[in-house]
């Protein structure tokens, strides 16, 4: 094992943050793994560690047929960020930008440089992407903030992936995944292996997610380049690893062999693993997914449990104003897995309160909430 760390500039007088990346494994082909980029989403957190002894294992057991790239602490900035006991993980407090938004477009400037180089060849055209993917990043200018500086590094350890998984978690919700519908019958066996709920599946959800930031440069060269033999070299997911609170060991450890053996399905770990259950969740367009809010500020109680199908018009909770003695009951929109619930109980109009996801687009535009 090696252990990378990168001071991050722009610390204050007096103080310095590091992100720490482990590698486990020799080879060419490469998995990166991260956590928490959401500082606050500690269930990934908790997995990685799992993971970090495994790996250690594996590599001195000879089994790793490659390298892992591992990131317990995706984001020291926003692990450091409290306000009177309230862990404040998902914004950056000076900008007020989310952790996981604005990462940089690789497939605009990489397009720049090798479009007449591009040809038959899949292999030579992966190399050279992946070239010159590091090179974009390494003659950006110089960070102008400590955020930027983090999002560069972390795309620049993913950006030569094969594969890609970054763990979060969401309030209170069943486990689910985000990628890109084009990848989705490969993601099926991990899906399958952390019984998820649901994937959530778009080409751009808008907001310059890491894990979009991935995998959607591949789609995007392989249209602009037709006549060039381009694959989908990057397979990038967002792995939601159920509630906030889901960091019991149990769990953990349940994820971290789920991880491990989709990775040795994938010819990256040596040795038996056990196969990939049968039954798996959808794929649904994350078009399809409603968002369902509040019509006046009260207290909710919520009527039906992260994980569980609803059909169009059943009852999901109830919003109490007492004093008023209002009291108003949000039914589904629409009939799907509601996969996520927000964690606070007293809410307002504009702050959502309940995620179904439906198997019918009923949204265009930016699909994904801040």
């Amino acid at each position: 094992m090696q252990r990378i760390d990168h001071p991050l500039p722009w610390s204050h007088l007096g103080t310095e943050r590091t992100l720490s990346v482990f590698r486990y494994g020799t080879g060419a082909r490469k998995v990166y793994i991260q956590a928490s980029l959401h500082a606050d989403e500690l269930p990934g957190m908790r997995t990685a560690w799992e993971l970090k002894k495994r790996l250690a294992e594996l590599e001195a057991s000879g089994h790793l047929q490659g390298v892992v790239e591992l990131v317990p602490v995706a984001n020291p900035i926003g692990l450091d960020q409290h306000l009177q006991g309230s862990h404040m993980g998902r914004f950056e407090l000076g900008s007020g930008q989310n952790f996981n938004r604005s990462f940089v477009e690789l497939s605009a400037p990489v397009a720049q440089l090798v479009g007449d180089r591009l040809g038959a060849d899949a292999e030579a055209n992966v190399a050279l992407i992946r070239q010159t993917m590091t090179r974009v990043l390494d003659d950006l200018p110089a960070p102008a903030s400590q955020l930027e500086a983090l999002h560069r590094l972390l795309l620049r350890h993913a950006c030569d992936a094969d594969i890609t998984l970054d763990l979060h978690c969401d309030f209170e919700a069943a486990i689910h995944i985000y990628a890109l519908p084009q990848h989705w019958p490969q993601w099926q066996s991990l899906a399958a292996r952390l019984k998820a709920g649901v994937a959530l599946l778009c080409e751009d959800s808008g907001g310059s997610s890491f894990d979009e930031s991935c995998s959607s440069p591949w789609l995007r060269l392989a249209r602009a380049f037709p006549q060039a033999a381009i694959p989908p070299a990057n397979l990038a997911t967002t792995l939601e690893l159920g509630s906030m609170g889901d960091t019991r060991v149990d769990q953990a450890q349940a994820n971290c062999e789920a991880i491990l053996g989709f990775l040795a399905e994938q010819g990256f770990i040596q040795g038996d693993w056990p196969a990939a259950p049968d039954e798996c969740c959808e794929g649904m367009p994350f078009e399809g997914t409603q968002y369902l809010f509040a019509p006046h500020h009260g207290v909710v109680s919520f009527l039906r449990e992260a994980g569980e199908w609803v059909e169009q018009g059943d009852a999901l909770f109830e919003v109490v104003d007492p004093l008023n003695d209002k009291v108003t009951t949000v039914r589904a929109g629409t009939r799907g897995v509601l996969f996520a619930i927000d964690r606070g109980r007293y809410t307002q109009p504009g702050t959502w309160q309940a995620k179904v996801a439906g198997r019918e687009p009923i949204r265009v535009g930016k699909l994904i909430n801040d």
